[in-house]
């Protein structure tokens, strides 16, 4: 099977799964070597990005994904008629939290923000943002929270590491 031919099965599979698909899985479906679908993405990639084209095809989560190009986000949302649904500062601030100090519990989030977290963590899990990963070693087994894969495409992540370093940022009041 000729190149041309894979990439329009590998296109045609990412478009049917709407989820990032792992190359792994790509070419066990494809009966091909996963590095073989790699560089057929990576090709793809480059034409859809060279084009004129109003798709891309992004490293998302652990897999690769379909995409409507961030230019094109406007037209999409008219005729979706979909409205921007933003998260709140504190679903921000939570989400931030469990971020870069999962797993963490729920009494942990507060101790840092200095306020209830009850609702902004109902919040995440709802928009599947956030699950419980555990319970914790402690009196009363509280639960613990991490990050989904709905986070790492939401933001963008192939995985965790591209958290940025907090070490490298500077914060109000911070002492040196």
């Amino acid at each position: 099977m000729s190149g041309v031919e894979l990439q329009g099965q590998i296109e045609a599979l990412l478009f049917a799964s709407g989820d990032p698909l792992p190359a792994v899985k790509l070419a066990d479906i494809l009966a091909v070597p996963a590095d073989k679908v790699i560089a057929l993405i990576a090709e793809m990639a480059t034409a859809m990005e060279a084009s004129d084209r109003g798709l891309t095809i992004v490293e998302v989560a652990g897999g690769y994904q379909l995409c409507t190009k961030p230019q094109l986000i406007n037209t999409v949302e008219q005729l979706a008629g979909v409205h921007e649904s933003r998260l709140s500062a504190a679903a921000m601030e939570t989400l931030a939290i469990v971020a870069f100090r999962q797993p963490v519990t729920r009494l942990e989030i507060e101790t840092l923000r200095g306020v209830k977290a009850d609702r902004a963590v109902a919040t995440l899990m709802e928009r599947g943002l956030i699950r419980e990963v555990g319970r914790k070693e402690a009196l009363g087994r509280p639960i613990l929270y991490g990050t989904t894969d709905e986070f790492l495409k939401c933001f963008g992540l192939k995985h965790l590491e591209e958290l940025p370093n907090l070490t490298e940022f500077e914060f109000p009041g911070q002492s040196c």
